[in-house]
C-alpha cells in the first residue's frame, strides 16, 4: 500500500470517527493560566488511572505544558460548543469572565463538563508531528450531562438511542407507515404539545392563527402584511390580514397608517396585546419546560437542533422571521395563499 496519499482526504477519513471534546488546562510556572480546545484525547489505563491527549509541534503553548507538573482535561457537554470555540482561537484571554475552580497545582478546573480529570503530567513521547503527553489521573469528577461530540469537521450532539429504533414492534406496522414514520412523529407530537397549550388560548378566546401572530410580533416593534406572511404562511391556517383584522378589533393590534415610505401595511402590537402576547408565551414555555424535562434537558437541546435543520431542509424560507430586517431585501416571496 502506498504511503503517498492526499493529507486533506487522510484528515477526512479520521474525521469518519466522532470522538469527544475536551478542554486540556493548565497553570504555567509565572502563573499564567493556559488553556486550549483538544479532541486527541483518551484513556490508557484503569490501574493505575491514566488518559493521554496529543498537541502539535507547532503550538505555542508546548513549552508550557511541557514543563508543568499537572494539567486537567474537561470533556465538555453538549452546551458547551461556544466554550470549546473560545479555547479553540488564538490571541484573546480566554479566562476573561469565566467562574472556574482551582484544582490541584492551581490548575484551572472549568465549570458545567460532563467530566474532569486531574493529572500528574507523567510522560511525554513525540509522535510524529504532534507530542503525546500522559498523565496520571489524581482526581476525577463527572455529571450525568451528554457529551459534545465531533464529527466529519463538525460538532455534533449524543443522545440514548432507543431500542425500537431498530425495527416495528409489530409484524403490522412493517410496512411504510410504522411507528417510525416522521409525519406521524411531528404531527402525534404537535398535537400533544398544542393540546396543552391550547387550553391557555381558549382563557383568553384565541385561536391558533392568533396566538402565533401575537407571538410574532413581539419579535420587532414593527412588521410588515408582506413580512408576516412570508413567515406564516406555512404556519397559519390562513393569511395574516384576516387575522391581524380580527385582532385589531380585539385592541391588541394596532394597524398604521401607509406613507410615502412604507407602502406596506404595517403592524404592532398595542399595550394589551404586548401583555397578551407574553403572558401566554411564558405559560407555553412552561409548558415546554415541563416536558424536556421529563425528556431529559440534554436530549430537548438535541431533538430542537435536529428540528432546525429539518426545517431549513424542508422549508429554507423558514429564517425570514429571525433575519435582520436591513438585510431582507430580495427574501420577501409573495404571499404563497392560492385560493
Amino acid at each position: 500500500m502506498s504511503t503517498a496519499f492526499d493529507a486533506a482526504e487522510f484528515r477526512k477519513a479520521l474525521g469518519a470517527f466522532a470522538t469527544g471534546v475536551t478542554i486540556i488546562t493548565t497553570k504555567a510556572a509565572d502563573g499564567t493560566l493556559v488553556g486550549l480546545t483538544a479532541n486527541s484525547f483518551n484513556s490508557v489505563s484503569l490501574n493505575p488511572p491514566m488518559v493521554l491527549w496529543s498537541l502539535a509541534e507547532t503550538a505555542l503553548s508546548l513549552p508550557i505544558f511541557r514543563e508543568s507538573p499537572h494539567w486537567a482535561v474537561h470533556v465538555l457537554a453538549t452546551d458547551q460548543e461556544e466554550l470549546s470555540g473560545r479555547f479553540a482561537r488564538r490571541g484573546l484571554d480566554k479566562f476573561a469572565g469565566l467562574d472556574f475552580d482551582s484544582g490541584i497545582g492551581g490548575v484551572p478546573l472549568l465549570k458545567g463538563c460532563t467530566a474532569r480529570f486531574q493529572c500528574r503530567n507523567a510522560f511525554q513521547y513525540e509522535g510524529g508531528d504532534h507530542v503525546i503527553f500522559v498523565g496520571e489521573v489524581m482526581d476525577f469528577d463527572r455529571s450525568e450531562s451528554a457529551p459534545l461530540l465531533f464529527h466529519g469537521g463538525k460538532y455534533a450532539h449524543a443522545t440514548r438511542r432507543e431500542a425500537l429504533d431498530a425495527k416495528p414492534r409489530d409484524a403490522f406496522l412493517s410496512g411504510s407507515f410504522n411507528e417510525g414514520f416522521l409525519g406521524y412523529l411531528l404531527g402525534r407530537s404537535h398535537f400533544q404539545l398544542f393540546g396543552k397549550i391550547r387550553t391557555l388560548l381558549a382563557s383568553e378566546g384565541l385561536n391558533d392563527d392568533e396566538f402565533y401572530l401575537l407571538s410574532t410580533l413581539t419579535l420587532k416593534p414593527v412588521m410588515t402584511a408582506a413580512v408576516l406572511d412570508a413567515a406564516m404562511v406555512a404556519v397559519l391556517n390562513r393569511p395574516s390580514a384576516t387575522t391581524l383584522q380580527a385582532l385589531a378589533q380585539r385592541g391588541l393590534v394596532a394597524q398604521l397608517a401607509m406613507t410615502a415610505e412604507t407602502p406596506s401595511d404595517e403592524y404592532r402590537l398595542t399595550e394589551q396585546g404586548r401583555d397578551t402576547a407574553l403572558r401566554l408565551i411564558a405559560a407555553a414555555k412552561a409548558v415546554e419546560l415541563e416536558i424536556l424535562e421529563r425528556m431529559g434537558a440534554e436530549d430537548g437541546a438535541i431533538l430542537k437542533s435536529l428540528l432546525k435543520r429539518f426545517l431549513s431542509v424542508v422549508d429554507p424560507d423558514a429564517s425570514v422571521l429571525w433575519d435582520d430586517p436591513t438585510q431582507m431585501a430580495g427574501k420577501i416571496p409573495g404571499s404563497g395563499w392560492t385560493a
